[in-house]
Order: C-alpha cells, then structure tokens, then sequence
C-alpha cells in the first residue's frame, strides 16, 4: 500500500469515482484547472473535462442553489466551499433546502450531494479561516455530518459519501492536509457511516473526538499511558449519524468521559453527546462528564495556541476528571 496524505487520498477517492460513475460533477471557487486552492480536485478537469469539474463564481449559495438543483435532475454533485468559514451565505440553501427534500417531497425526491470543505484551526489562518461551524448544521434534520481525520479516513468516508442518496457535508481538517501520512489501499474501499473507530482501548476514562483534535487526543492518551492512566479514545468520523453505542459503550466501562473539540464550548456538539451520555450511562458514572473545547470569543489569531485543545490541555483535563 502507498504511504499518502490526505489530500492525495481525497484526489485518489475522487478520481477513483469519477471514472465509474459519469453523473459526478465537481466545482467551486478555484475547484477546475487549478484544482482547488489545497489542490484536492487537481487533474479531474484535464481528466474529464470542464463540463464535470469547473470553476464557479465567488457565490456560495448559487454553489450549493446549483447543486440542488442538479442533483434533482440524476447528476450527483460534489460542492467544494473553500472554506468552512465561507459557508454560511449558502446557509438558507443547506438547512431549508437540501436537508429538507426529501420531507418536503414526500420521500418523491432526496437531495444526493456532498458539500466538502476544510475546517479548522491550526494555520494561523485568523477569524475567517480558522472556525469548526459544524453545531450550526447538527441542529437540522437531513444533513449528514462527516469528519475526516486522516488519509485512511478520508478515502473510505468520502466513497460512502459520494454513494449516499441523502446530503453529506465533509469537513477536511486543512491543518492535517499535509502533515499526517498514512498506508492507504489504491482499490477502492468504504466506511460506513455511523461507526465510530475505537482508536485505544482503556479502563479509566473514555476520550472522544473527531477530525483533526483526534490525533491531540491521541497523543495525550499515549503519554498518559506511561503515567499508569488507561485512556480509551474514541473517533467519531461521524456526526450525524452518531454512534451513541460506541459512547455509551466505553463510558459504562470507564465511568468517566471527556469529549473535546475546537468548536466554542456554548452550544458545541460535545454538550449534545454529554446530555446523551448522561441519560444512558448516569448509574455508571465516577464524575460528571468534561468537556474540552474552543473559546466563546472569534478564533484569535495572535492567541491560537491558547485556543486549541492541545494535547497538554486534554492531559489536564484527563488528570482533573480522574481526581473528581
């Protein structure tokens, strides 16, 4: 197996699909000959030309409007927003449009599309390319919600993600685009939705995260490890839908969890997973469930360390819940 990262494993998925499946498109600002602004489209438009993979103007919702409308008529569309700081002009189109077709119609018509888009801090990117807006879309019904977190990952999500008849949107983690490297199989593979990876096995607290925050979890669950601490560690990969027996699972096991994410605390998806937590594993529990998360301010630029949950701080975190 070729050791790739994760854009090579995106570019690899998408080329893969496009070659068995002639109703896939791709566009966005940059997405043709250019092949994106991270280069994960780059060689579908000389590949298979300007009527599958082609630029767009400088409008999200007339991006996402046209991928609706498309994807009603048989041709399966891969919308590429540049950044997920950017998505929200396309807000009305995602949450009162896409997500609801297939209610509003009766189950007659699904909205089949993916929308791809990096997220994330980690690049000093500022407060307009730096946000994780993934609680913004949790809230509606109908979207799916994926997160990859490596190469491996990011292959077999987005090849579930492109077989879905429902909406998908896929949050790339930018930081880790060129930074993580793994063994990837070239033959095409799936992730189903829905199955949370058992990243870790332990005994003594249940560690929980997706996209990009995993592997700071990782690292602090593996040098807790040489502190005597047993830190089982779940990867999420998705949202929507959630693998709450996964969760519940580890949490009856360990009876303490800390769920982190670089998402603002108020209202992040990690108070959704504590409340579920709670209601199914309260018997079982040593301490109340923690969470680890970004700030409620704009992401700062000049303060990003002190933003992100790192290792160290997921560290602290983990020794704080086990002295409860």
């Amino acid at each position: 197996m070729a050791v790739i990262n994760i854009i090579q494993a995106l570019n690899q998925t998408l080329h893969q699909q496009f070659a068995k499946d002639a109703r896939l498109l791709t566009f966005g600002e940059d997405a043709g000959a250019f092949g994106g602004v991270f280069r994960v489209t780059s060689g579908l438009h000389k590949e298979f030309g300007e009527a599958r993979c082609f630029n767009t103007p400088l409008t999200e919702n007339g991006i996402i409007g046209f991928g609706i409308g498309i994807a009603q008529k048989g041709l399966f569309p891969i919308c590429e927003i540049q950044f997920a700081d950017y998505i929200f002009p396309a807000y009305d189109q995602i949450v009162n449009e896409m997500a609801k077709m297939r209610y509003r119609t009766g189950n007659q018509y699904s909205c089949p599309m993916v929308i791809r888009t990096p997220y994330g801090g980690g690049i000093h990117g500022g407060h307009y390319h730096s946000q994780s807006p993934e609680a913004q879309f949790l809230h509606t019904p109908g979207i799916q919600i994926v997160f990859a977190s490596g190469p491996y990952d990011a292959k077999g999500l987005l090849t579930s993600a492109i077989r879905s008849n429902d909406p998908v949107i896929f949050f790339e983690p930018k930081r880790l685009y060129r930074a993580i490297k793994e063994e990837v199989p070239e033959e095409e593979y799936a992730i189903p939705f829905g199955k949370a990876h058992l990243a870790k096995e332990g005994t003594d607290v249940t560690l929980v995260g997706w996209g990009a925050q995993h592997h700071q979890n990782m690292e602090a669950a593996l040098a807790l490890s040489g502190q005597g601490i047993s830190v089982e560690v779940l990867n999420l990969r998705t949202l929507n839908p959630l693998d709450i027996d996964a969760i519940t699972t580890s949490i009856t096991k360990t009876g303490r969890c800390l769920i982190v994410h670089e998402a603002p605390r108020t209202m992040g998806f990690g108070a959704e997973i504590a409340a579920i937590a709670t209601e199914v594993c309260f018997l079982h529990l040593k301490a109340p469930i923690k969470r680890l998360c970004g700030l409620d301010t704009p992401f700062p630029n000049a303060l990003e360390k002190e933003y992100l949950p790192d290792a160290y701080k997921v560290k602290k975190a983990i020794i704080e819940l086990l002295e409860y």
